[in-house]
């Protein structure tokens, strides 16, 4: 199903459904489509925001983590959303964690994939070179344990990105503030309900990362996915949204 992109005041975003808030918050490379499953399974009975984080539009001074966690700040401020089941995946996961910290009365449930925070591997020289489609292609694929779920799509996006200097720029620049900004010293902080769901075959954030998550956090428990990678609701999208459904009508 296709969703209407709002553009309002500077916020790009979908929001479908009706009742409890679910905000969605994608990764580094990622896009509406990577939460195509959970918009047309959720919004039958949740109300599913999304907003289009500005990868490629903010200053490269403002290009960090911190940064966008400011830029949906002032989106939820923005749309009034209170009572918030925030989902993060890879670097939206890094996102949910700092606005928790920051709101955490506002957050009544979070559920973190492949989530960064504690470790992730960087990208540092393996960074897809520019005019290289095959090694752009080899490093998409990396991402998923079936290297089918990178479609062409998919790769003609990343492929883009990375032979485009500007947003190459700030793409470099927002994954090494999230390697710089590690939560380890706040997480136990966190005491509202944390579902972590995980790739065993994770190569981002390794399966020890989310182990790690479930050890710190307070109140959370970990599924894991079997032969899946870095994007659980892409490779395995109907066992996601199971799991995701049980702990929300667990947490009702």
């Amino acid at each position: 199903m296709d969703y209407k992109i709002r553009n309002v005041k500077g916020f790009r975003y979908i929001d479908e459904g009706e009742g409890e808030v679910l905000l969605l918050l994608h990764g580094l490379f990622g896009a509406l489509s990577n939460f195509k499953a959970i918009i047309d399974e959720f919004s039958t009975r949740y109300r599913v925001v999304v907003p289009i984080l500005p990868l490629f539009e903010l200053e490269v001074v403002n290009s960090t983590i911190d940064g966008l966690m400011e830029y949906v700040e002032s989106f939820i401020e923005y749309k009034g959303l209170t009572r918030l089941n925030i989902l993060g995946n890879s670097l939206g996961g890094h996102i949910s964690l700092l606005y928790t910290l920051k709101h955490q009365s506002k957050v009544h449930r979070l559920i973190l994939t492949g989530s960064s925070g504690l470790f992730e591997n960087s990208i540092g020289d393996s960074y897809p070179k520019k005019g290289d489609y095959e090694f752009v292609k080899a490093k998409t694929e990396y991402t998923f344990f079936h290297p089918e779920t990178a479609t062409k799509e998919l790769i003609d996006e990343v492929f883009e990105i990375v032979n485009n200097r500007e947003k190459a720029i700030r793409v470099l620049y927002i994954a090494r503030s999230a390697i710089r900004h590690n939560v380890r010293e706040t997480l136990d902080t966190i005491t509202i309900p944390v579902k972590l769901i995980w790739g065993r075959e994770d190569k981002i954030t390794p399966l020890f990362a989310g182990e790690e998550f479930m050890r710190i956090l307070p109140n959370a428990e970990l599924s894991i996915v079997e032969e899946c990678g870095h994007a659980p609701m892409m490779e395995y999208p109907e066992t996601f949204n199971k799991i995701l459904d049980t702990f929300l009508a667990q947490q009702a």
